[in-house]
This record gives C-alpha cells, sequence and structure tokens, in this order.
C-alpha cells in the first residue's frame, strides 16, 4: 500500500517538471497558465484607469496614470524577488531534495512578508514627496497621493501574492495563479464600478476595490500553497527558515529584482519628463502605457517559462536540453510579436478610446495613438531579451545579466531626459526598444560564451 501510495505521488510531481518533454511542448503549456494569468493581472490593473477614465474624468485618468508608474515599481520588486526565490525552489525540485525545497519555500515567503511591511510603511511616508519629485501636475497630485495611501495600506497582500504566484510556477503548477487571477478580476471589475458609479467615490473606490480583491486572492493562495506542498511530505521534516539558502535565495533576487524592475524603475523616472506636457499628455501617456503592459506580457512569461525550464533542467544536469528548449522559444516569441504588431496597428483608435473617449482630437488621444503606433513594431525586441536573460536567470549566472538590465535602463532614461526637451514627448517611446536591445546585445553575448552552463546554486 505504501509502495503504491509513493509511486502515486510521484506520479503527481512528475506532471509538473519540465525535464523529459519536449522543449516547444513544455514551455507552451507551462506558459500559457501565466500568459493568461499575467493578462487578467494587466486586466486587473488596467480596470482602474478604464473605469476612472470612463466614469470620472481625465484628470482621475491621470491621477491613476500617475500613480501607476510607482506602484509598478513596488509590485515588481516582489515578482524579481518571488522569480528568484523560484530558481533556487526548482533547482530542488529538479534535483528532487523536496525536503529543502519546502525549507526554501517557507524561508522565501517569511522573508518576503518583512520586506512587504517595510515597504509600506516607506510608501505611506515618501509617496507625496515623490510625486511632487516627478512633477506631478497640480490638477491632479491630490488625487494621486489618496490613490497610493490606500494602495499602500494593502501593499502586504499585493506583495505576497506575486510571490505566491512565483512559487506556484516554480512547482510547476502555473494553473493555480490563473485560477485565483480569474476569481479577483472579475471581484475588481464588479467592486470597481460598484464604487464609482453607485457610491461615486472616485479614485478612493478604485484603490480600495484592488486592494479587497488582491488581499482575497493571497490568502486562498497561501491556504491553496499549504494543501499542494502536502504531495511533497516525506519522512524529514524541514525547516521554516534557512539562513544559507536564503543567502543562494538573494544571489539571484537581487538581479532578478533589477531585472523585472527595470522598466518600472524607467518608466519611474521617465514619468517626471512626460508630467513637464501636461496632465492631457501624462493620460494619453497612460493608455498607452497600460497597453504595453498587456502587450509585453506573452515575452515575459516566456522569459519566466525559460528560466524555470532553465532551473529545472541545470538541477538535473541537462545543460543541452536548455539549449534547445531556447532555440524553440524564439519561434515562439517571433509568433507572439507579429500576432501583437498586426492588432495594435488595426485597432489602436478603438483601444485607446476605451480610456480616453472617442474624440480623436484632443491631445490625449493623439498621444496614445501616436505610441502605439510606434512601438507596435518594437515588441519583438522585449521577446529577445526576456529569453535570454531568463536562461542566465535561470542558470544563477547573474553578474553580466545584471549589467545588461542597468544598461537597458541607462539607456531608456537618458534619451528621454536629453531629448525629449529637443524632440518632444515621442523621444520617450524612442528610447523604449533602444534600452531593450541594449539589454539583448550584452545578455546574448553572455550566453555565447556558455558560461551559464557551468554555474551551481544548490
Amino acid at each position: 500500500m505504501q509502495k503504491e501510495t509513493e509511486q502515486k505521488k510521484r506520479k503527481q510531481m512528475e506532471r509538473f517538471d519540465m525535464l523529459g518533454k519536449h522543449p516547444g511542448r513544455a514551455l507552451i503549456f507551462f506558459a500559457v497558465p501565466m500568459i493568461l494569468g499575467n493578462l487578467l493581472q494587466q486586466f486587473y490593473n488596467m480596470a482602474d484607469s478604464v473605469i476612472v477614465g470612463r466614469f470620472v474624468g481625465e484628470d482621475a485618468l491621470a491621477a491613476v496614470g500617475a500613480s501607476y508608474s510607482l506602484t509598478t515599481v513596488f509590485i515588481m520588486i516582489a515578482i524579481g524577488g518571488g522569480v528568484g526565490a523560484s530558481v533556487i525552489i526548482s533547482q530542488y525540485l529538479g534535483a528532487k531534495e523536496y525536503t529543502k525545497m519546502q525549507t526554501a519555500i517557507s524561508t522565501a515567503l517569511l522573508t518576503f512578508l518583512a520586506i512587504s511591511v517595510i515597504l509600506a510603511g516607506f510608501g505611506l511616508f515618501a509617496n507625496r514627496a515623490i510625486l511632487s519629485s516627478l512633477k506631478t501636475p497640480a490638477n491632479i497630485l491630490e488625487d494621486a497621493v489618496l490613490y497610493l495611501n490606500i494602495y499602500f495600506m494593502g501593499l502586504p497582500f499585493l506583495f505576497m501574492y506575486n510571490v505566491l504566484s512565483s512559487i506556484f510556477n516554480a512547482l510547476g503548477k502555473s494553473n493555480i495563479p490563473l485560477y485565483l487571477l480569474m476569481f479577483s478580476t472579475v471581484l475588481n471589475i464588479a467592486l470597481d464600478l460598484v464604487a464609482v458609479i453607485v457610491f461615486q467615490k472616485g479614485v478612493a473606490g478604485v484603490a480600495v476595490a484592488t486592494v479587497f480583491a488582491q488581499g482575497i486572492a493571497s490568502v486562498l493562495s497561501f491556504w491553496i500553497l499549504l494543501c499542494r506542498l502536502k504531495e511533497y511530505e516525506g519522512e524529514d521534516t524541514p525547516k521554516k527558515y534557512d539562513v544559507e539558502i536564503l543567502g543562494n535565495m538573494v544571489k539571484i533576487a537581487i538581479p532578478s529584482i533589477i531585472q523585472q524592475s527595470i522598466v518600472s524603475i524607467g518608466m519611474l523616472l521617465v514619468q517626471s519628463v512626460v508630467n513637464g506636457f501636461g496632465s492631457s499628455v501624462v493620460a494619453g501617456y497612460s493608455a498607452g502605457m497600460r497597453i504595453e503592459s498587456i502587450c509585453i506580457v506573452p515575452m515575459i512569461a516566456m522569459g519566466n517559462a525559460i528560466s524555470t525550464f532553465t532551473a529545472q533542467n541545470i538541477g538535473a544536469g541537462q545543460t543541452d536540453h536548455v539549449k534547445k528548449g531556447y532555440r524553440t522559444a524564439h519561434g515562439i516569441v517571433f509568433a507572439f510579436a507579429v500576432v501583437i504588431c498586426v492588432t495594435l496597428l488595426l485597432l489602436k483608435k478603438q483601444i485607446i478610446s476605451m480610456f480616453v473617449g472617442g474624440n480623436e482630437s484632443s491631445l490625449a488621444f493623439q498621444t496614445g495613438s501616436s505610441y502605439l503606433s510606434f512601438i507596435a513594431y518594437f515588441f519583438v525586441c522585449i521577446g529577445l531579451k526576456a529569453l535570454t536573460d531568463g536562461v542566465l536567470r535561470g542558470a544563477g549566472d547573474v553578474v553580466v545579466f545584471t549589467l545588461a538590465n542597468l544598461c537597458n535602463l541607462a539607456v531608456r532614461v537618458s534619451i528621454a531626459f536629453i531629448c525629449a526637451p529637443l524632440w518632444g514627448v515621442q523621444a520617450v517611446w524612442y528610447a523604449v526598444p533602444l534600452g531593450w536591445m541594449t539589454n539583448y546585445i550584452i545578455s546574448f553575448a553572455r550566453y555565447l560564451t556558455g558560461k551559464w552552463e557551468r554555474k551551481r546554486l544548490i
């Protein structure tokens, strides 16, 4: 009977690994739930902008948009830290060291819970000063501060949900975050509509709805994780916290936080340039950025999928399988890029009008439409960057990986600050693909050396 139970557990766990499967099929089946889940996450976030833009007004849209750049930085810290922790978790899973894997999970959760509380306190204390330093227009400053105050009160829930999602992905169970997001997205949109239309709470209403819906999702995520970890129980009792494992996580988590945060830190710094052009341009730019954040989802998901794929296969000593998966993933990324480009070019006006109405002569509409018309051609660049970064991150090869992402940030910010005063706000979007390609070239050069194959973390 015990033998049958062990065989059943082993078969259950084998369903979630990425070792012996055809790379393309493994990556697609693993990435699709992440893509759908991340799309729902973006729709979840975008609901605030659409609802306040249509039912409250352009200034409310600009206020939420100005807040978005700052909130994204904090969430990307959670995602980056979770991805870094997931590399260690995946490598233990690939090596079938399940007790240490469970210790790594509890260590990650306790660490990031403490970090989220500290960041929430910092955000509540500093958000007005940050918004003022970013030259947020005076007519939207108070609403932006109000939105952020509510947001930071619920930051631990938002933070832990994203860390838990990364842990599920590390275990190969990327479908679980998808189901939870389906639930929380519907709940968030319903609460947004009630708060804005029925109770007329405007910016404050959508902030409360977001925090409440994500809080419920985070509690459910934790409960499901506890249930799922029973599949890996053995004779040895895992420790609740391990400093040595934490040290290995930090080696990956810090570069991963930098990598995941580069786009949002760049957005935050560039936001001060955009703010100087007035609230109408801020509204149009915010709409364009919300659409961009949706369009990069398949690329980021493929990068995270190849990271888990790499970590599990390196844990099992299968570096040739990693190379095959990396090559196969290129075709998937190019296909995504073509679909995104064609969709944006055909439907950009209809998409922007969801945020700022159908007045095509307005400055907000023209700004958003112009941004989408340009950036549509360049999403393959971030796809190539995400794949190559994913291999290096999954292998634990972090030095050049970190440098590449810092160069990406430097290019984006320097071009925006230097050229926007000369060429107008359009210089902000010229900087985006240049930063992505700089990052890719540096990371790909490192990949070609093959040194990542010899990295070991466990």
